[in-house]
């Protein structure tokens, strides 16, 4: 980290000149280029708000972070082959130095950029990451708590919200940085420039320990919501972003979690189980959290299923940006369009729906964990299941109604509008082997598209995707269903079994996932399930698998389960098969299909290293405490 701790040391070593960013409300606007003393910055809360408000623009936006996006590094996705030059190809191919700037020529990466800003004019999608400013935002952090006694003219309240999103946004880059890298420097001072820094490497379980700490007491100290305090008032019905005790509480709980994950476990102790100890902590955390939004009291809650996609996208809705009120934590959203425009293009074949050489692609082998609408699992596409109602001749059948929404298959309408009459014939998709959108190039590698995060008329012919229909997509760190999924799981391992429950709270484990299934409309975890801790856990897994299906979840959870390395989760695969006879065009689901089968496209040869992101050389090499990961 030498670079950047040095460019963190001496960023605004003069307190007495500091710039108060522009913020994106009324209020708290000032000058890109006004400089006050100190005293000006941090009298007031106005002033030191504007100071605070640089750290949401130190937060990545994974989605649009370049003209097409990668975020999905596990057994989940896989990429076109006419282009290399994102981080998934490299990941696939066990380069993990490819989230570092010097190993990416295009810059395209959110982890890492060579120019990143937190006010860059030209393009601010395009200059965020989560190396530079996160050190940036915990050094910008460390000197706000510094001046907190300059807060004079300000009420407790007001003294609290500054306090309370300081320590938030400490905690949340350092649980950022952990989970990637293990355990690191804690930096909660601000840093001399005149000493030689010697802050040795803390274990996973020391760093989460402090970071803890920090969320815990920002969700001390900051409201349910913003609306309803006196210095909300000046932004209100506006403050839906500001850090408030929710995210606070879900960041807390889910840091924990890591925590007790075997592979931050194994770090820490030695052992690969997990941790009953930190996931207790982390189920009475998400408890706090779900009685406040399931007693109203905090205004989260999950979607209905048809408003589903609001998650993830609006369309036609004059720049509404995605989220509604499941969505928990999200960072600001600038150029929505300009990324969403290639964004949009990136998961339809070209030249036969859309331009654009870049692919996205959903794994048939990850397509499987989307069970079927009873709720059971599929153990094998090629078997029939009587238990399930599984049919491999009729694989597209009543499946889980997430599948549907997410997974475009064989025969679906992808056109809605009208067509040239030569290409009439890839209304519907042409999934099948050898069909027409299979392309390994610019095409679906794997017999699948992925529409999570678009609408069906986001293609060339339906112009779905053009300035007209303002589309947006971006996609939350974190949201409701998120927090019940990660409760099961920690309530589930710090007591032992699917009935496991959190002191003061009224659902068990499988009670949480069942929450989240109901709302899809599918069937509740079998009893069969039930029976042993990793029975249960199966369907943990296979839950966060589709409930949270490419939503950047995948590739830290096979991590933290030690399963990165283990096969089945290295193989990526397609699914083969032909037409049985004419496209049932009305209800494709009940196309028969022959000869159904599964082929390995690649192995990934993946070892106990790849476990944790390599750090740069630049910055191991500053001083001996300061050491690289096992293996790089």
């Amino acid at each position: 980290m030498k670079n950047c701790f040095k460019n963190i040391i001496k960023f605004n070593l003069a307190i007495s000149l500091l710039m108060i960013v522009s913020s994106c409300e009324d209020y708290l606007d000032r000058e890109a280029d006004s400089i006050v003393s100190e005293e000006e910055a941090f009298k007031n809360f106005t002033n030191f708000q504007g100071f605070t408000e640089e750290l949401y623009h130190c937060i990545p936006n994974f989605t649009n972070a370049y003209w097409t996006n990668s975020w999905n590094w596990g057994d989940d996705e896989i990429q076109s082959t006419a282009r290399d030059f994102h981080i998934l190809p490299k990941f696939e191919n066990g380069n993990f130095w490819a989230w570092q700037h010097e190993f990416d020529g295009w810059d395209a990466g959110w982890m890492n950029r060579n120019d990143a800003s937190t006010n860059d004019p030209n393009d601010q999608r395009m200059s965020k990451d989560l190396w530079t400013l996160g050190w940036y935002g915990i050094r910008k952090v460390n000197l706000g708590l510094a001046n907190m006694d300059k807060l004079t003219d300000a009420t407790q309240e007001e003294k609290d919200l500054i306090k309370g999103q300081l320590l938030f946004f400490r905690g949340w880059f350092h649980f950022q940085f952990i989970q990637y890298f293990g355990g690191l420097p804690y930096i909660d001072e601000v840093l001399p420039s005149d000493e030689q820094l010697q802050l040795p490497r803390l274990s996973y379980h020391e760093a989460a320990d402090l970071a803890a700490k920090d969320l815990r007491a920002a969700a001390d100290l900051l409201p349910v919501d913003w609306d309803d305090t006196e210095a909300g008032t000046a932004t209100l019905g506006k403050n839906q972003l500001r850090i408030n005790k929710i995210m606070a509480l879900g960041y807390l709980g889910k840091n924990y979690l890591w925590a007790a994950s075997p592979l931050m476990n194994q770090e820490s102790t030695g052992s690969s189980q997990f941790n009953t100890n930190y996931a207790e902590q982390a189920a009475n955390s998400f408890a706090e959290l779900l009685n406040l939004t399931e007693s109203g009291e905090a205004d989260y809650s999950l979607l209905p299923f048809s408003d589903y996609y609001l998650n993830f996208y609006t369309s036609g809705q004059n720049w509404q940006m995605p989220g509604s009120n499941e969505a928990i934590f999200r960072g600001p959203y600038f150029d929505a369009h300009g990324s969403s425009y290639g964004t949009a293009k990136q998961y339809q074949p070209a030249p036969i729906l859309t331009d654009g050489d870049v692919k996205f692609l959903p794994t048939a082998n990850y397509v499987d964990f989307y069970g079927m609408a009873n709720g059971m699992p599929i153990e094998d596409i090629t078997q029939a299941d009587p238990e399930s109602g599984y049919d491999p001749e009729y694989p597209w059948r009543n499946r889980d109604p997430r599948f549907y929404n997410d997974i475009v298959y064989d025969g679906v309408q992808t056109v809605q509008g009208s067509m040239p009459e030569d290409e009439e014939y890839n209304r519907y998709a042409n999934l099948f082997t050898d069909g027409s959108y299979r392309n390994i190039r610019t095409g679906s590698r794997t017999g699948y598209l992925l529409y999570k995060f678009i609408p069906r008329t986001a293609n060339k012919y339906d112009e779905g995707y053009g300035y007209g229909n303002s589309l947006n997509i971006h996609i939350p760190w974190m949201r409701l269903a998120d927090v019940y999924l990660m409760y099961a799981e920690a309530a589930a391992q710090a007591y032992g079994s699917a009935t496991g429950q959190a002191p003061g709270y009224s659902k068990t484990a499988v009670d949480a996932i069942n929450v989240v299934r109901e709302r899809a409309g599918v069937g509740q975890v079998a009893d069969e399930f039930l029976g042993s801790l990793e029975g249960f856990m199966s369907e943990v897994r296979r839950e966060r698998s589709v409930e949270l299906a490419f939503e950047r979840h995948r590739f830290n959870d096979l991590r933290r389960w030690l399963l990165l390395t283990e096969s089945p989760y290295t193989l990526k695969k397609s699914v083969e098969f032909d037409r049985a006879g004419e496209l049932n065009t009305d209800d494709p689901s009940q196309n028969r299909v022959l000869n159904l089968r599964e082929e390995i496209i690649l192995e990934r040869n993946y070892s106990s290293k790849h476990y944790w992101l390599p750090l740069k050389n630049v910055d191991v090499n500053m001083y001996l405490e300061f050491s690289q990961n096992p293996g790089w």
